[in-house]
């Protein structure tokens, strides 16, 4: 999705939260920070945590924005939590699913500061932002469990929505080796599925059993899938070397001895063969690659 794809609705939403959080800067500085912010959203290797995702988070930040203190700061919020993002570390998805938080909150601080926002409005988007690592809300911070709950609401989408989101995140990914995706997968939705509750917020838990389902049915395809690569890899290892007591195909027989023939002598002794190095070269079919 490129910057024209967006909705355009995106930089005014931006402006009106800048300016409700007590911002000093002129319209058009603000707009100037809106747009560059917009155009990291619009990098062209995201295709799911971009500005669709963006406008999505913002718009659950207004359905859920009546149990917000401070609305504002959470849309704010929701504008740098995935500023900073790369999709080429392999390990990234297993780990934060490409989103670096802490970088994000690195450029809140240096962006709204610029504004003029107070400095504890700054701090406390910050705040928010680096809580999405873990989204785990403290009880009781009723911003951050909106925030947290607007990023996991597509969880909860109708089940043409859902897989559509499941494509776009293996889009994402695709560098990462099917096998390898499908288990960081597996280990991301077993987590989730062993929190008592996905949504903190009292509105946000009507997405609770929604969710539940398009979690349990994704983790049952999921194993089925990953069932049939390992069947596959399996069937498709190579055999090992012929054992010694194989013949070598298209090698003659050897014939048994004539009864009553002469048995043939043995040659004589003979200096032995220098061994071959036991370097464990036998086994270079289970080294890792």
């Amino acid at each position: 999705m490129g910057v024209h794809e967006a909705p355009q609705w995106l930089v005014p939403a931006w402006v009106r939260a800048c300016i409700g959080a007590g911002a000093t800067a002129s319209q058009s500085e603000i707009e100037q920070v809106g747009e560059s912010l917009l155009t990291r959203w619009t990098e062209p290797t995201r295709r799911f945590h971009n500005a669709r995702h963006l406008a999505d988070v913002l718009a659950h930040v207004d359905e859920l924005a009546e149990e917000a203190h401070e609305p504002d700061l959470v849309r704010l919020a929701a504008w740098y939590h995935g500023a900073v993002f790369d999709a080429a570390e392999r390990a990234s998805y297993a780990h934060r699913g490409g989103e670096d938080e802490r970088a994000s909150a690195v450029l809140a601080r240096l962006e709204l500061g610029a504004l003029g926002l107070p400095d504890r409005a700054v701090d406390r988007v910050a705040e928010l932002v680096t809580a999405l690592e873990r989204h785990s809300p403290v009880p009781g911070d009723d911003d951050c469990a909106v925030l947290c709950d607007a990023d996991l609401a597509m969880l909860a989408a109708e089940p043409q929505r859902y897989r559509a989101y499941l494509a776009d995140v293996r889009a994402e990914y695709a560098h990462i080796p099917l096998e390898e995706f499908v288990r960081a997968r597996i280990a991301i939705l077993g987590r989730l599925a062993q929190r008592a509750h996905l949504f903190g917020s009292p509105l946000g838990r009507s997405w609770e059993e929604p969710a539940r389902q398009n979690l349990a049915g994704e983790l049952q395809r999921l194993e089925r899938e990953l069932a049939a690569l390992e069947a596959a890899r399996n069937e498709s290892t190579t055999p090992g070397s012929p054992t010694p007591s194989s013949p070598t195909p298209g090698s003659p027989t050897p014939r048994s001895p004539t009864p009553g023939s002469p048995t043939p002598r043995s040659p004589a002794p003979r200096s032995p063969a220098p061994r071959a190095p036991t370097d464990g070269a036998d086994n270079a079919a289970d080294s890792p690659r």
